[in-house]
């Protein structure tokens, strides 16, 4: 074996141990460098070093002294939180928002902006870098470390090269996120599908924490997924897992935005939802909506939905059941197919609550195949509007916690 190999290898490894204790501070301190060895396997003395380095890098630091089992109290060490902030940013197609944090997501400075309808590259570009711009020259006023920049965009994402490759909701392609804010602001930027971001947000801070392997489902304006297997995100080769909302679940439904007929999206986003009511009203049926929102329902929005079936329209409980009920499918056929323990949920839609929720849970009851599979838990993100863009800042979170190639 060569000594460049050699020389590689032990540092590869070194990190490798690096990330491990740090990940146990994270997760388990307040911690003694015992308690570490025993966890970790790692001799006392290499826990040692690396707990040096990191005491002189300023990832972690000494709190408080431990409960002694004889012989002086163990010293305990923790993440310095504050020591670092990130950015994230959910680059949406009605919104932008982007928000700071420090190592243990505790948030900071905020910036929410509009997103004018249908606009151009160059129009969407500068609000974005405009918003980043005054929560990092607000980070950077502090004299606070920036570690980097996280982006969540929806669409087809390459994350790789960091470009939006397709964002259908804005009719933008090829649009590279991270060389345009790694230029302006001199940073690292990690880019991902807004959905999958989700998912690594909720693996950190939400309910996706200890129930690997789970799924985020999020329902809006599209519909899409992101599963953590063994604390990885699914991508595919050409990062296209996740596309649950071009499901098929009835060949002769309703034509997608797609091209295809009966994808998911077309049966359970927010606009098909509203538009299945929308036509109903049209047609001339009985409902509280027709005083509210007029008898062609034009202005009709998803709270008008949900309000009027907690008063008990009946056109209102149906369409919002309806949604509930092919998500169901859509979601039984994840939990046939992949096993997972959890199922996140998330979005407009989902917002409905019970009314979706139920019959939901009842098809899924009925479909999926075994006992173990009807045991899945299926919840609602508690991450809240703010979900997209934790997930954003928890990527750069996720890649210095990592092992650091070198």
């Amino acid at each position: 074996m060569s000594q460049t190999i050699q020389t590689g290898s032990f540092r590869w490894m070194k990190s490798i141990n690096k990330s491990t204790i740090l990940n146990v501070i994270r997760l388990q301190g307040p911690v003694s460098r015992a308690e570490i060895a025993k966890v970790t396997r790692l001799t006392p003395p290499t826990v040692t070093n690396i707990v040096g380095e990191l005491l002189r890098d300023g990832w972690v630091v000494e709190c408080e002294l431990g409960e002694s089992t004889g012989g002086r109290k163990p010293i305990l060490l923790n993440i310095n939180h504050g020591a670092f902030n990130v950015v994230g940013v959910y680059a949406g197609v009605k919104i932008i928002r982007v928000l700071s944090a420090d190592l243990a997501g505790n948030t900071g400075d905020e910036q929410l902006l509009a997103v004018p309808s249908r606009p151009t590259v160059k129009t969407y570009t500068d609000l974005l870098t405009g918003a980043v711009g005054s929560v990092v020259d607000r980070i950077r006023g502090k004299g606070i470390p920036l570690l980097g920049i996280g982006v969540g965009m929806h669409g087809l994402v390459d994350p790789r090269e960091g470009v939006s490759r397709f964002a259908p909701n804005l009719a933008f392609t090829d649009l590279p996120l991270r060389s345009i804010l790694e230029e302006k602001f001199n940073v690292s930027v990690e880019v991902e599908n807004d959905v999958r971001a989700r998912a690594v947000g909720e693996s950190w801070f939400g309910h996706g924490r200890g129930a690997d392997p789970f799924i985020c489902v999020h329902v809006g304006t599209g519909v899409g997924a992101g599963m953590m297997y063994e604390g990885r995100l699914l991508h595919g080769p050409s990062f296209t897992a996740g596309e649950l909302g071009h499901t098929v679940i009835d060949p002769a439904g309703p034509v997608c935005g797609c091209g295809n007929r009966g994808c998911l999206e077309a049966f359970v986003s927010g606009p098909a939802t509203l538009e299945r009511a929308r036509r109903r009203l049209a047609a001339g049926e009985p409902s509280l909506l027709r005083s509210r929102v007029g008898a062609d329902g034009e202005q009709l929005s998803g709270p008008d939905l949900t309000a009027a079936a907690a008063e008990g329209d009946r056109l209102a409980v149906e369409e919002l059941a309806e949604t509930g009920r092919c998500l169901g499918i859509a979601l039984a056929n994840l939990i046939n197919l992949l096993n997972p323990r959890k199922i996140i949920l998330s979005g407009g839609m989902i917002a409905a609550g019970a009314f979706v929720l139920n019959p939901l849970r009842r098809t899924v009851e009925e479909r999926v195949l075994s006992t173990p599979a009807k045991e899945v838990s299926i919840v609602v993100s508690e991450l809240g509007e703010r979900a997209g863009v934790i997930g954003a800042f928890t990527l750069v979170l996720q890649k210095w916690f990592e092992p650091q190639q070198e």
